[in-house]
């Protein structure tokens, strides 16, 4: 199939396919059937993270066993496995907090990395184990590291607005900056504005198509992570914002294979998920000292539909969480801060 007939969801999974085969022709053999194995319902980019975390572990088990050393990383053997224990593990945690990269550029992993690359390291372990390959599974043995809770990082009402109408108007920008800012402030106001009023991921929104957007029911078509298909609802400022770039969109000529795309770059392209973290950066680094990201714009619409519904399970449907547990991790303890607030109201004695 022509490549340009495809949409951007499935152009993008071709290339994650086409990058893990790469990845994979860098990792032991018997790996091919791990990833054989794994359920279709991971994301290939899923299957990418997971061969990049195994390539680490790969990399420290061959600096540290004498064994392994006498074989290229391809050639391992599958009883490498065997030879590893408990203790080799917990080495592995204590390596990920500082390391260099096959480009000798330092890594640093929190409790966060350590977690998610002993979680790849576990499935792939499991995997094996069960299927009866290998004997153990030290993996199992070691403890997940201890998740701190991460407060939730996102903007006030005040600051929507102001990040809103600098976005329109091109505020504080450098002249520099003005220059794109002609060009380009009714794509970056609908952008912002459907992110902030939908909570779509960066991913979804990039991947816009014209024809995805319904106009009559105020409604967009988007892929969520895992590839199935979901409708979400705008209201009457998106819709305006989005209209208002579509009068200007109808004018622009797209470049061969972008005819589709909603949002276009201005070399004409379909706009990228780089291109959206920056103009985000942009514009909010005015606003707010807080690091704000696209996924921060995502945390805001997801608190201010939990603090107007108290609906947890309509703010993980909306969001595009399978499971509410996801949802509820995130925006369960804004509880807290309401009962935090009720105790500060009250006054026992007059001061």
């Amino acid at each position: 199939m022509d490549n340009n007939s495809l949409n951007y969801h499935d152009k993008l999974n071709r290339e994650n396919i086409e990058k893990l085969r790469e990845l994979l022709d860098t990792l032991p053999k018997f790996c091919k059937t791990f990833f054989r194995g794994m359920n279709d319902t991971i994301s290939s980019r899923t299957k990418i993270a997971y061969a990049y975390d195994l390539r680490v572990f790969f990399e420290f088990i061959m600096k540290n066993n004498s064994y392994c050393r006498q074989y290229a990383m391809t050639e391992l053997p599958l009883e490498v496995l065997d030879m590893i224990g408990r203790e080799d593990i917990e080495d592995y945690l204590d390596y990920l907090s500082l390391y260099k990269n096959g480009e000798n550029e330092e890594v640093i992993n929190d409790e966060r990395g350590k977690s998610r690359k002993l979680a790849s390291l576990r499935s792939f372990y499991n995997y094996f184990f069960r299927n009866e390959l290998i004997s153990s599974n030290p993996p199992a043995l070691v403890p997940m590291p201890k998740l701190h809770e991460k407060e939730i990082i996102r903007l006030e009402p005040d600051e929507v607005a102001d990040l809103l109408d600098r976005v329109e108007a091109g505020t504080d920008l450098t002249k520099k900056q003005l220059n794109y800012h002609n060009k380009t402030a009714l794509r970056d106001t609908a952008l912002l504005t459907l992110l902030l009023g939908t909570g779509i991921r960066v991913s979804e929104c990039v991947g816009l198509d014209i024809n995805d957007i319904d106009w009559k029911n105020d409604r967009i078509k988007v892929r969520r992570k895992g590839g199935y298909e979901d409708v979400v609802y705008f209201g009457e400022e998106v819709h305006d914002a989005l209209a208002a770039y579509m009068d200007e969109r109808r004018h622009i000529i797209p470049n061969e294979g972008h005819e589709d795309a909603f949002f276009l770059s201005l070399q004409n392209r379909r706009i990228s998920v780089r291109a959206v973290e920056n103009l985000v950066k942009k514009y909010a680094s005015s606003v707010s000292l807080k690091k704000i990201t696209p996924h921060k714009l995502r945390s805001t619409f997801g608190t201010n539909l939990y603090q107007e519904t108290g609906d947890i399970y309509l703010v993980a449907d909306v969001l595009g969480h399978k499971d509410v547990n996801t949802t509820r991790k995130h925006y369960a303890a804004m509880k807290d801060e309401h009962k935090r607030r009720a105790a500060k109201a009250i006054r026992l004695r007059e001061e």
